[in-house]
């Protein structure tokens, strides 16, 4: 049996002192040991931002990749070997700015990826500029009048591509933020993992206080998982009750793997290279 200490490497974060990063990282390690995935049995694909930096923090397989471009990454690396636990972890301006097609097109295929994504509604690495998810007014530098676009709403998004795991968490509560994660590395299909995460930093308004002075419970509130009615009504922007937990979830869906019939077998990773003859290949390109 692992423990969450087996996922931490020699290396601490550099995260600012408070930064809602240090919640994740715990319950990303605690999820690992509890699913029972050995570290060499796991990949994390990160992105570009504060939580790419969790690539030296966690004893495992990843890689740090581009901006916006975890999931085709994590795609890659998951059609090559179907047998990995492979998740992906990238902020807010990553996953729902410049990476927002791979969401979509992730979601609709079902590939059996989890994405986590930091959702501090700023890009912190850039010193607090604003972020798709910030609230309609942010003030930052780049909005001195306050933002005027409407912020992107990644539940209703994910629930209208055809994710068939999607739930948000707090990185101010753990050990709820821990059986979230948990439960969609165990899930067979595309899930999301949306984490309110405070920038201590950058954004004065989302504070922990200011979270937890809203945030409710699905599982309190006696939510449905299995209807996508309710999940999508639950999805809607509310700056007075913000949901956190399970929005929905959908079990006896195919993922994208196993309709691939190169794979069905072996993994490709697995299969035999050694009568295989690429000169020809070689020659039309030389």
């Amino acid at each position: 049996m692992t423990e969450a200490k087996d996922y931490q490497t020699s290396v601490f974060p550099t995260w600012c002192p408070g930064c809602g990063n240090f919640g994740i990282w715990a319950a990303v390690k605690k999820a690992l040991s509890e699913t029972g995935f050995k570290p060499h049995q796991t990949v994390g694909v990160f992105g570009i931002g504060c939580s790419g930096n969790g690539a030296d923090f966690l004893k495992i397989y990843g890689f740090h990749t581009l901006h916006g471009r975890t999931l085709p990454v994590a795609t890659g690396i998951k059609l090559a070997n179907h047998k990995l636990n492979v998740f992906a972890m990238a902020g807010d301006g990553d996953a729902y700015g410049i990476g927002l097609s791979h969401l979509i097109h992730t979601a609709r295929r079902n590939l059996n990826i989890t994405l986590v994504a930091h959702n501090n509604q700023t890009y912190g690495l850039t010193t607090g500029q604003t972020s798709p998810t910030s609230d309609k007014g942010f003030l930052t530098k780049s909005t001195p009048e306050g933002a005027i676009e409407l912020p992107v709403n990644p539940i209703a998004l994910a629930l209208s591509s055809g994710a068939t795991f999607v739930s948000r968490g707090f990185a101010g509560d753990i050990k709820h933020l821990t059986s979230l994660i948990k439960e969609a590395f165990l899930h067979k299909g595309f899930a999301l993992v949306d984490v309110l995460q405070p920038c201590v930093t950058f954004n004065k308004k989302n504070t922990y206080t200011w979270f937890r002075q809203r945030i409710i419970k699905l599982e309190e509130i006696n939510h449905n998982q299995e209807d996508l009615n309710q999940a999508f009504n639950q999805a809607k922007l509310d700056e007075d009750q913000i949901p956190i937990g399970i929005f929905y979830r959908q079990n006896d869906l195919p993922t994208y793997e196993d309709q691939v019939a190169e794979i069905s077998k072996i993994p490709l990773v697995e299969q035999p290279i050694d009568n295989v003859d690429i000169s020809k290949l070689l020659s039309d390109f030389s």
